[in-house]
């Protein structure tokens, strides 16, 4: 149990940076999924730059490392040039 205001109030802020993170990753695997699943090129491409922008904010905020994420978009653009 904390023992300080200051660590009370650190504790407060993580639970809700956790959830907010946890919330953030998610939609983003969720919009993953969506994107994988998309049979035409054209709708490919959108939701490619959606998802690439929601990558690349989880990896500004180190919620995911910035290897995973550049890993992330590459095999995503290679998958969306792949669709005739």
């Amino acid at each position: 149990m904390a023992n300080h205001k200051s660590a009370e109030k650190r504790i407060r802020a993580n639970e809700t940076k956790r959830l907010r993170n946890r919330y953030q990753h998610k939609t983003t695997r969720t919009a993953v999924k969506g994107l994988r699943a998309a049979k035409t090129k054209a709708e490919a491409e959108g939701l490619l730059k959606e998802v690439s922008a929601m990558i690349d904010k989880l990896a500004k905020k180190n919620v995911i490392h910035w290897k995973k994420a550049a890993n992330q978009k590459s095999r995503l653009a290679k998958q969306v040039n792949k669709l005739a």
